[in-house]
């Protein structure tokens, strides 16, 4: 019998670009799989509607959860696994990243001390566990401290902060194995015309006008709309199957993106599914991959994308919130491309530090023993 109700957990609550969670060492929590998920769905609240038996925020967006540990990979400093918990589903899917709550792992980093701060600026390495890929956060730390303040502002988040930021290497094919799962730079899925695309998060691009939208609708307009939402779950479903990820009616992958024209001088309007919901913005991971696909030959993009040919490329991606700057370089050889990088800012802030209670009858607190996650075979 537990001697006390509740196990008390580190943890520290961080905003991650326009995402929002806990973050935890992996070495507080348990080292059984089954264990851990039933401990992150407690401390999050689902499965529920509100989350109001946790400390979730009842929006996929603010049910995340990132898990860090000292790395033993060679020039990486720290791992980074990433959970999205379902917030009305007994569900917590490991199977993508999130690029997001990837700004916030380098400042946690360095302030629970895995890593020591330089001055001035701290690159810190991570491993994506779930994608089997690296980035690299470039900290502020003048004096050798984390600072959040700063004059960056993010669309999706209020008031300014400092700037990270994040070098991605090697996302080529993160879940799907290949940038192009099919091969194709064009599919037929369902009868409408897709790009299917992996570069750190795989993506069914499509366009809004082939479903009778402008991609200027609004978040709430998109969500309301269940004929278009049951179409899309078709397409991801088919999509899926192809992309080499089997049945993922209960997976968040691939994410959805109907793009159109842009309205504010940017490079391509974006409305994207997460899978099943609008998102108010577009996901880090999410804007590289639909970026890539607005600078790939033969794209569903083709058309509404001007024609970028440079091997150092800057897209802005239009969202419902705002705008979102992606750097690319990149080889290009006819219609093969090859992304060498990819580079975005984002910002972060730590909300809270202390300990998150779960009751002891799901984890008394023991066998907290740090576990080798094995990366995903790519």
């Amino acid at each position: 019998m537990p001697r006390t109700s509740q196990t008390a957990i580190p943890c520290t609550l961080m905003r991650g670009g326009t995402s929002k969670g806990p973050f935890f060492l992996a070495s507080d929590l348990p080292d059984d799989v089954r264990t851990r998920d039933r401990v992150l769905l407690a401390a999050m609240g689902s499965p529920d509607p509100r989350q109001i038996d946790g400390v979730g925020g009842a929006d996929p967006l603010t049910s995340k959860v990132a898990i860090v540990s000292p790395s033993g990979r060679p020039g990486i400093d720290v791992d980074y696994l990433f959970a999205q918990v379902s917030v009305d589903r007994p569900l917590v899917d490991v199977t993508p990243t999130c690029g997001n709550m990837l700004a916030g792992v380098g400042p946690f980093a360095i302030e629970r001390g895995l890593v020591r701060a330089k001055d001035a600026i701290t690159p810190v390495a991570i491993y994506l566990v779930n994608t089997a890929t690296v980035a690299v956060a470039h900290v502020p730390t003048p004096g050798g401290e984390v600072t959040y303040s700063g004059e960056t502002s993010i669309a999706g988040v209020p008031g300014r902060a400092a700037a990270i930021r994040i070098d991605f290497r090697d996302t080529t094919g993160s879940l799907c194995g290949a940038l192009l799962p099919t091969g194709n730079p064009l599919d037929q899925v369902d009868g409408f015309k897709a790009t299917l695309i992996d570069n750190g998060m795989p993506m069914v691009v499509l366009r809004a006008a082939d479903f009778g939208k402008s991609g200027y609708e609004s978040p709430a307009e998109l969500n309301t709309d269940q004929e278009l939402k049951a179409r899309l779950e078709a397409i991801r479903i088919l999509a899926g199957e192809r992309m080499g990820l089997g049945d993922v009616r209960s997976k968040v992958v691939p994410k959805m993106t109907l793009i159109a024209p842009p309205q504010s001088g940017g490079h391509v309007m974006t409305r994207t599914f997460i899978p099943h919901k609008c998102h108010s913005a577009i996901g880090v991971l999410m804007a590289v991959t639909v970026g890539t696909a607005c600078i790939l030959p033969g794209s569903v993009a083709r058309g509404i994308v001007n024609s970028l040919d440079a091997p150092v490329q800057q897209l802005s991606i239009e969202h419902p919130s705002g705008e979102f700057s992606v750097e690319f370089q990149v080889e290009q050889n006819g219609v093969e491309l090859k992304v060498i990088r990819s580079s975005l800012i984002r910002t972060a802030r730590a909300l809270f530090r202390g300990e998150l209670l779960v009751p002891a009858s799901i984890w008394d607190g023991k066998n907290s023993l740090t576990a080798e996650v094995v990366p995903p075979t790519r």
